[in-house]
């Protein structure tokens, strides 16, 4: 496996769940999409089957093929982690066992949600589930969506599991994730992308990114700058992406804007699955145009962003991204 900043690479993925016209998964656009992501967008990790691989309204056998398809496609040059979270821990662990035999690299474990346990039967939950495989565990911690926040207690306590090894921390509590980072060797991943920076500044290990499915050169390079020592630079890129990181998170679902972005530009992708709708073509001009002022910042698709900002065409889509934040990966 490549060499990262930790045990889940640096910068991940959120992959989108390619579908074909028909809305079936599309197994060979999945393979296309993560090449392109890897190989070319420098992503050194993919998540499958989050949130914003719409995770909510594919089967399991779904899940099984993608993993598959794309562990076999590269997962010799980046790792692998299947969303496995639900609300049911016997199908958690049921799918979490699935996903190391169809070659998975690691687990995403969200805590359980709409049922909203104690904290007793979340650790409970989570233990549970990373008791049943060998694989290392990142925790989901992302109360906004489930009704369930992971207590720093809990944090504190699952770390000492042997094969919990990291969070995706969606939790806007970085108080939280300081004392967390601060007491135990858990790996922090931002889970929001406007995060990425300010959370790699005080400890992080990377990101969890949805904006790298259209943008992953853009996102490597705020990160890039960051670990070469350039913190004005670093800075600099951040607030050059921001514009279009908030447009993709907020006012819609990220996977609804983001599947808009690749359609746009001919990539793997495909429609949104109900109850999601496909975004209509003001947002997608609207994102596109944010998207070109954004890779014009960055002098090239190829570099991350440049010296100076770019000029953004007005307001984005949305406010305030910690307020409104709709679509975490």
């Amino acid at each position: 496996m490549p060499n990262s900043t930790g045990p889940f690479g640096r910068v991940a993925a959120a992959m989108v769940t390619p579908f074909d016209e028909a809305g079936e998964l599309d197994v060979e656009g999945a393979r296309r999409l993560a090449v392109r992501l890897v190989d070319e967008g420098g992503c050194d990790a993919l998540v499958l089957s989050g949130t914003t691989g719409e995770s909510p309204v594919t089967s399991d056998g779904e899940k099984s093929a993608l993993v598959r398809a794309v562990a076999a496609e590269v997962g010799n040059r980046a790792r692998i982690v299947a969303g496995v979270g639900s609300s049911d821990t016997r199908h958690t662990v049921a799918l979490a066992r699935d996903a190391e035999a169809c070659g998975a690299d690691g687990l995403l474990v969200v805590t359980p949600y709409y049922s909203r346990p104690t904290q007793e039967a979340v650790v409970h939950h989570l233990r549970t589930v990373a008791d049943a495989t060998g694989l290392p565990v990142m925790l989901y911690d992302i109360p906004g969506r489930t009704g369930t926040a992971l207590a720093t207690g809990s944090l504190l306590r699952l770390a000492a599991h042997p094969r919990i090894r990291g969070v995706k921390d969606c939790a806007y509590d970085l108080l939280k994730s300081s004392r967390v980072m601060a007491e135990t060797g858990l790996a922090y991943y931002a889970g929001c992308d406007e995060f990425a920076l300010p959370l790699r500044a005080i400890g992080g290990a990377g990101c969890v990114s949805t904006v790298a499915n259209i943008a992953a050169p853009l996102v490597c390079g705020v990160l890039d700058a960051y670990g070469a020592g350039d913190r004005v630079l670093a800075a600099r890129r951040h607030r050059a992406l921001a514009p279009l990181t908030e447009a993709v998170m907020t006012g819609q679902p990220g996977t609804v804007a983001v599947k808009a972005l690749l359609n746009a530009r001919g990539l793997p992708a495909g429609p949104v699955r109900g109850p999601l709708l496909d975004a209509d073509a003001g947002l997608t001009a609207r994102l596109l145009e944010l998207l070109a002022c954004a890779e014009a910042g960055a002098g090239s698709p190829g570099r991350a962003a440049a010296d100076a900002p770019a000029a953004v065409p007005g307001p984005a889509v949305g406010a305030g991204a910690a307020a409104s934040h709709v679509a975490g990966p």
